[in-house]
């Protein structure tokens, strides 16, 4: 489990660093250029972000999971991808009945406490 969590770190930190250069490359780009002229897209929110990355996490959708990734900061990211775990996880405990916690432990394959 740990480990997953090391490749999850380790990969924010590189596409991190590979959108922080696209941005100074895209700052750098002359002002006349196709991509400085193009109608401004809408930037998906953290809480869009964080639904798309979980949900593409779950499918084992690398190219989605790589776009998520790319809509916000890193550190972001992991604020709604928590938000969302404690908000799906107050869903499934008034669905069950059951307290957040022992439903929490419940989903980790972890003894009642």
């Amino acid at each position: 489990m740990l480990d997953r969590a090391r490749k999850t770190w380790s990969t924010w930190r590189k596409r991190a660093a590979r959108r922080e250069e696209r941005r100074r490359d895209e700052a750098q780009a002359a002002p006349g250029s196709p991509r400085s002229a193009a109608e401004p897209r809408r930037t998906p929110n953290l809480f869009e972000a964080a639904a798309a990355y979980v949900a593409a996490c779950a499918e084992d959708d690398q190219e989605r999971v790589d776009e998520a990734v790319s809509w916000v900061d890193p550190n972001a990211l992991a604020f709604g991808v928590n938000e969302l775990a404690c908000r799906a996880l107050i869903a499934l405990a008034r669905e069950r009945d059951e307290s957040p916690r022992t439903v929490a432990r419940s989903l980790l394959g972890l003894p009642a406490g």
